[in-house]
């Protein structure tokens, strides 16, 4: 199958522009390639496509607005000038966007959104809400606020959310290079692009390490952990050059451009897919080798199977599931909290009952609310 014949039932576009593709290399804003991100964008909407945008570009953008010459270098500077970099960089992209035509929508975003289900379900519902009236929704992660457990990291992670948050047909992340090579093309000479990949396993991710621009929080390495989370929810991803936008329309027309990451046939259902990569995990039950066997059998884990627990946890919340080696084979929703389940570890489940006083379930964790790696 050609790329074209891939993408032609492609409506609706998540698209990932990092820091380097907005800035030039003194951190600043590059306003005349926004421009022509913005006239793609715009173009392709009125094609028909569904645009969602995934930015960075807001420290560029309150350095340029303070008049700073070099990067912030302490959590509350970086802070405080993404605060003033945000209201400046959805206010150029107002006023851009609007000279074809087009209105924008901003949403900020941390984990602790896309953690929280009742956050996530409202994140999505607004989001589809502007789809649906044709506002193009404009997405960051809320750097002035956004630390150790709520902070996302890098806007390929963020991106690869957003994507599920909003059902989308394609995730195209534009970079400073064009695509996965079979190895660093910076001191490979030998090293080739790879058109297509079918799946990512070990071996990907092996070739994928190394950061790209000293100006973004994110090399390859991220864009293949967004991949295997969009992908394994059955969305395929695109990793290709931004450094001239009209790439965006050159892909969409079919052109085989920048690498193709093929979405995995047995997706995970979207339940699942949540525990998994979108949720912040606040604890770790370590469980004996009856117990791995009973969960690969697909069986719920039972509090006779739990050998310790860690973290601090409470009733509801996601927590890791891993061997007496630390190794982790599940994730899932723990039925109780860790000083419960420190009680009744390595006790029958007809036993909960006289230990705790209660006995709301029989599983610590069910299965239906695991994921098994």
């Amino acid at each position: 199958m050609t790329r074209k014949e891939y993408l032609k039932d492609t409506k609706r576009l998540v698209i990932k522009v990092g820091t380097s593709t907005l800035t030039f290399e003194n951190g600043l804003l590059n306003l005349s390639r926004i421009d022509k991100l913005v006239r793609e964008l715009a173009n392709l909407q009125n094609k028909g496509y569904e645009i969602v945008l995934v930015t960075s570009g807001a420290l560029g953008a309150g350095m340029g607005s303070l008049g700073l010459k070099e990067r912030p270098k302490t959590l509350p500077d970086k802070q405080a000038i993404a605060s003033v970099g945000q209201v400046a960089l959805i206010h150029l992209y107002q006023k851009l966007f609007s000279e074809y035509g087009k209105q924008i929508g901003q949403l900020l975003l941390t984990m602790g959104d896309i953690s929280n289900r009742r956050r996530y379900l409202n994140a999505r519902n607004s989001c589809l809400k502007l789809i649906s009236m044709g506002i193009i929704p404009i997405i960051n992660e809320n750097d002035s606020v956004a630390v150790g457990d709520i902070k996302v990291g890098d806007n390929d992670t963020l991106s690869a959310f957003v994507s599920i948050l909003v059902d989308t047909d394609l995730l195209l992340i534009l970079s400073d290079i064009d695509g996965l090579y079979t190895g660093n093309p910076k001191n490979d000479p030998e090293a080739t692009l790879i058109n297509t990949v079918p799946k990512i396993n070990d071996h990907i991710k092996s070739i994928s390490t190394g950061a790209g621009s000293s100006l973004g929080t994110g090399g390859m390495a991220t864009k293949i952990s967004a991949g295997e989370i969009v992908t394994s929810a059955g969305i395929p991803m695109i990793i290709a050059k931004g450094f001239d936008p009209s790439i965006i329309g050159d892909i969409m027309d079919g052109e085989d451009l920048g690498t193709l990451f093929l979405e995995t046939k047995g997706k995970l259902n979207p339940r699942k897919h949540w525990i998994t990569y979108g949720t912040t995990k606040t604890g770790t039950l370590f469980i004996n080798d009856g117990a791995i066997t009973a969960l690969r059998d697909h069986n719920s884990l039972l509090s006779i199977g739990i050998i310790d627990c860690e973290g601090d946890f409470h009733k509801g919340e996601v927590v890791s599931i891993c061997d007496e080696d630390r190794n982790e084979v599940a994730v899932g929703i723990c039925n109780y909290s860790q000083v419960e389940v420190d009680l009744i570890k390595g006790h029958n489940s007809s036993d909960i009952i006289d230990i705790l006083g209660h006995k709301d379930y029989d599983e610590v964790v069910h299965m239906d609310n695991m994921f098994i790696f």
